[in-house]
């Protein structure tokens, strides 16, 4: 599914970060298919037994990579490299969504849910920028 996801988006997309269910070389492929040109960065974790390509001697690709760095800086070490912390931020957002909004839309038509989808997500930002904290560093 992740094909069709990435046919919705008419953008250029910077990278593609997902978990580790989704390691794999298709959805390597899918996005390097969505934009040749300018291939995103695919941050996914690989699995614990995962091993090279055949051809990560000769021409390493994304995920050959990413195995390497695991191998070298640890599991940790990688995920700070290639900033897989910024997927848990999105989760963490959709949460607040889901806690605060609600799981489902209300509107019917497709106009009326993206205007309702927008709505929310102002109504959330502002929140969240009166909420949080301003911390500043003490030397």
């Amino acid at each position: 599914m992740v094909g069709p996801l990435l046919g919705q988006i008419t953008g250029p997309i910077a990278s593609v970060i997902a978990d580790g269910a989704y390691d794999g070389e298709p959805i390597y492929r899918a996005v390097a298919g969505h934009q040749p040109d300018t291939p995103a960065a695919v941050i996914i974790p690989p699995r614990a037994n995962a091993v090279p390509s055949q051809t990560a001697g000769t021409t390493p690709t994304q995920r050959d990579q990413h195995i390497w760095m695991i191998q070298n800086k640890g599991r940790l070490g990688w995920q700070k490299s290639v900033g897989y912390s910024r997927r848990s931020l999105g989760e963490t957002a959709m949460f607040r969504y889901r806690t605060i909004i609600g799981r489902s839309l209300r509107a019917r038509t497709l106009p009326a849910q993206k205007t309702e989808s927008l709505v929310a997500c102002s109504v959330l930002n502002r929140m969240t920028r009166l909420g949080m904290p301003v911390s500043q560093r003490i030397a």
